[in-house]
């Protein structure tokens, strides 16, 4: 793949939204703090009801209209969390929250050093589980949005590419084993 095939390779001036995403926006973002810069991203895995796909409610849960239908859902009604990408297993991407402003995605949460990672970090979420494999296109879009990332924020190194559990071990184990990191960080060095 070539950057200049992509869908995701620029970013909009002003609040610095994803050219090619669906944008929505979440109510649960504020300012990220004066002076920090963005040099992270954090990948994560979500799906709600665990395990089922397409369903919408990792929509309503990131716009806060989580509508109980569900007894699984009764847990997640209330929370107030977000991320600035959803990669769907079709791969469309949403955007959430603009990449200037900090999503609330990795909570109690540390990466060297460095404790409250939603201040200088990027969350990206999968739409999926730590044990089911994750789809072809999802892996081309993250590629995609990912160095469209390291090139707008030059700051974001390849060691700075995460997961949720590298930042919040014990706590956290998305995207999970079933994540492929070498094919990732593979077609990510291909594309640059």
């Amino acid at each position: 793949m070539q950057k200049a095939n992509s869908n995701y390779t620029e970013l909009e001036s002003g609040l610095r939204w994803l050219l090619g995403a669906e944008h929505r926006f979440s109510p649960f973002q504020d300012a990220r703090p004066l002076g920090c810069d963005v040099d992270a991203i954090v990948i994560h895995n979500i799906s709600l009801c665990p395990g089922q796909f397409g369903s919408g409610y990792v929509d309503q849960l990131f716009l806060g209209c989580v509508q109980v239908d569900q007894p699984v859902l009764a847990d997640v009604r209330g929370l107030r969390v977000s991320a600035h990408l959803f990669i769907r297993r079709d791969g469309s991407v949403v955007q959430y929250v603009p990449f200037d402003r900090r999503a609330w995605h990795a909570g109690v949460s540390e990466l060297a050093g460095r404790s409250r990672c939603n201040d200088f970090s990027i969350g990206i979420e999968m739409e999926g589980s730590d044990d089911l494999p994750y789809c072809e296109d999802q892996y081309t879009s993250l590629v995609e949005v990912t160095a469209a990332l390291l090139d707008a924020y030059p700051r974001i190194s390849r060691d700075r590419i995460v997961g949720h559990s590298d930042i919040a071990p014990g706590r956290k184990t998305d995207p999970g084993p079933a994540f492929d990191w070498p094919r990732f960080l593979t077609e990510l060095n291909k594309a640059m």
